[in-house]
This record gives C-alpha cells, sequence and structure tokens, in this order.
C-alpha cells in the first residue's frame, strides 16, 4: 500500500507536534536537513498531512523562528523580573539568561536571525521585538539611573549584544567550558557598565 495510505491524515496536534518534532531535527542536523516529508514521517501522519499547517518548508522554519523569539522573550521576562528593580541585578539576570538560551538552543538562534533578516520576514521582526524591548528598557533604566551614558539606547546596547553573543560563540564552539559562564557573565556586565559609565 501506498504510504498516504498507510498514515492517517488527522493528529489532534498536529502543528505543535511538527514544531516540536522540527525542532528536534534542528538540534540534531541543522537546518538544511529540515524535512516536511520526514517530520511526517517521524510523528505518524501521511506526507500530505503538514501542509494543512505549513504550505512548505520556509513556513515551517518562520513559524519555529517566532515561536523561539517568543520563549526567549519569556526567558528574559522571567530573569529580569525574579531580580527585582535595581539595575545591575536585573542586567545580570537578563545577560546570563540570554546567553544560556544562546549557548542551549544554539541552531535555533541562528535560525531566529537568519529568518528574520529575510526579505518578507515581517512577522518574525514583529515576533522579535519584545525581546529586544526589554533589553533596550533595560538601558533605558540603567541610563536614568545614571549607569550609563545617554544616548539612543540601541547603540549604547550594541556592545553589550556583541559581548553576549560572543560569549555564546566561544562556549557553543567549545572554546570555552560552559561552567564558567557565571563568572564570564560576571566580568562582561561588569565590564560593559564601566565601559558605558557616563564620564
Amino acid at each position: 500500500m501506498p504510504e498516504a495510505t498507510q498514515r492517517p491524515y488527522h493528529h489532534g496536534q498536529l502543528r505543535s507536534a511538527l514544531l516540536a518534532a522540527a525542532e528536534r531535527s534542528l538540534r540534531a542536523h541543522g537546518e538544511e536537513q529540515l524535512s516536511l516529508r520526514e517530520l511526517a514521517r517521524e510523528i505518524g501522519v501521511s506526507h500530505a498531512a503538514p501542509r494543512r499547517h505549513f504550505p512548505d518548508r520556509q513556513a515551517l522554519l518562520d513559524a519555529l523562528a517566532e515561536a523561539g523569539f517568543e520563549r526567549l522573550y519569556t526567558r528574559l521576562r522571567a530573569a529580569c523580573t525574579e531580580a527585582g528593580d535595581d539595575f545591575l541585578p536585573r542586567l545580570r539576570a537578563t545577560v546570563a539568561a540570554y546567553i544560556r538560551f544562546a549557548t542551549e538552543d544554539a541552531a535555533l538562534l541562528e535560525l531566529m536571525f537568519t529568518s528574520k533578516h529575510r526579505p518578507g520576514a515581517d512577522r518574525l521582526v514583529v515576533a522579535a521585538d519584545p525581546a529586544f524591548d526589554l533589553m533596550y528598557d533595560l538601558i533605558k533604566q540603567g541610563q536614568a539611573a545614571g549607569e550609563l551614558v545617554e544616548g539612543d539606547p540601541e547603540r549604547v546596547g550594541v556592545v553589550l549584544f556583541a559581548t553576549m553573543q560572543g560569549i555564546a560563540t566561544l562556549v557553543n564552539g567549545d572554546m570555552v567550558k560552559p561552567e564558567l559562564l557565571d563568572g564570564l557573565v560576571d566580568t562582561a556586565v561588569e565590564q560593559f557598565v564601566r565601559g558605558a559609565r557616563p564620564a
């Protein structure tokens, strides 16, 4: 019998099952190996079933990236909230949360950023805004407290973002041991604040 008649078309939670399977595939094999047909086979539906939610592979990748941005924002917001009201503890907690996300979900983060900058990816730009707005609001808090130099929060935050990405890249590339991460975060935050402090 052909595969299409052997496998069921319907699945109670098809969209979420596809996204979960796609994330597992992304972590294990990278973006290039991700296939709608293989995902359908993995979760036990017909090869045509995924197209009910994702008309093509790019639509699935975009949905995966969008969910990634939502998860990143949730983590950053939780870290910031749990750290209390003061700027420095909030900054440290948020930086640590970002770097942990970037090292635990490296392939997903790469997909998030490459997809966001693809022409026509307006939904992803919108999905990314809350996480970046949270970081910019944190920079503004530091400016209002006199801890950081005045100016465009995006411009002030570029060095911080580059530092976070750099540390994550070093950990992901096995150039820095993950157990050194907490100390690196402390050093990075201290050096950023010292370098961005008003003259």
